[in-house]
């Protein structure tokens, strides 16, 4: 699965840019006891690790499939929306202006 694919460098991103950059992963889609079998097996210490059973934060954050990556400003607006791996230059580039 893509997740499992994206998980070490979503980890390093969030390690790399721990003073910079809140790094907030939400799982899903499977059962929460695979999503801790995720975490432990992923080793996501660098990022917080939500659990979401109900979907409700997909629709509040309209998200339409994964990996999706939102980037929030300080005051929780929308800086920028990709769908697939994290494009490092461009998260940071607007995080600076934020």
């Amino acid at each position: 699965p893509t997740c499992r694919r994206e998980a070490p460098d979503v980890e390093q991103f969030a390690r790399d840019h721990l003073n910079d950059i809140e790094v907030i992963g939400y799982g899903t889609q499977d059962s929460f006891d695979e999503a801790i079998e995720f975490v432990e097996e992923r080793g996501t210490e660098s990022l917080t690790m939500l659990w979401d059973s109900s979907f409700e934060s997909w629709s509040a954050f309209q998200i339409t499939g994964q990996p999706t990556v939102i980037l929030l400003g300080t005051d929780g607006q929308e800086l920028g929306r990709w769908f697939g791996a994290i494009p490092e230059d461009e998260v940071l580039a607007l995080a600076a202006q934020a």
